[in-house]
C-alpha cells in the first residue's frame, strides 16, 4: 500500500509505484483527498482528487487505486490490512504513528528517483560544500 497526492503524475511517481510493486504481489494506491492535501500542504492540489485518481488508475501499475478517507487517513489500513506500507523518501505526513499503530504491518521507505534534482538533495550538497569550504 502507498499513499500520496500524485498531483501532476510524473516519472518520480511512476518509479515510486514500480518500487512499491516489487515489495509484494498486490499494490493498493491511496490518492489523498483534496481536504487532506490542504491540511498537510496548506493549499489545494493543482488537480482535483477525481482527476488525480483517474491519472493514477491510467498509469496501470496499481491493482487497486482509491481515494483516501477524509476524517481518518488510517481507516484504509484497517480496512485492507496490507502486509507492507511503502513510504516515499520524503513522505512525513501520517507516518509518525504507523509502526506503533499497526505493529503487524511492515513499513518501508523507498528510494528517491533521480535524487540530484530534488531540493533537499541540493540543499544537503550545498551544506556539505559550505562545511568543507569547497
Amino acid at each position: 500500500m502507498v499513499f500520496g497526492t500524485f498531483d501532476g503524475l510524473h516519472a518520480g511517481h511512476l518509479n515510486f509505484f514500480q518500487q512499491a510493486k516489487t515489495q509484494g504481489d498486490y499494490l493498493i494506491i491511496i490518492v489523498a483527498r483534496n481536504s487532506n492535501v490542504k491540511k498537510i500542504k496548506g493549499h489545494l492540489p493543482k488537480l482535483d482528487e477525481k482527476k488525480r485518481l483517474v491519472n493514477v488508475k491510467a498509469a496501470g501499475i496499481g491493482d487497486k487505486v482509491i481515494l483516501g478517507e477524509i476524517k481518518n487517513p488510517y481507516a484504509v489500513i484497517k480496512k485492507f490490512k496490507p502486509e507492507i506500507i511503502c513510504l516515499g523518501y520524503d513522505q512525513n505526513s501520517f507516518c509518525q504513528n504507523l509502526k506503533s499503530s499497526f505493529s503487524k504491518v511492515k513499513v518501508t521507505r523507498l528510494k528517491s528517483y533521480k535524487p540530484t534534482i530534488y531540493k533537499s538533495s541540493k540543499m544537503n550538497q550545498e551544506l556539505r560544500i559550505m562545511n568543507h569550504g569547497r
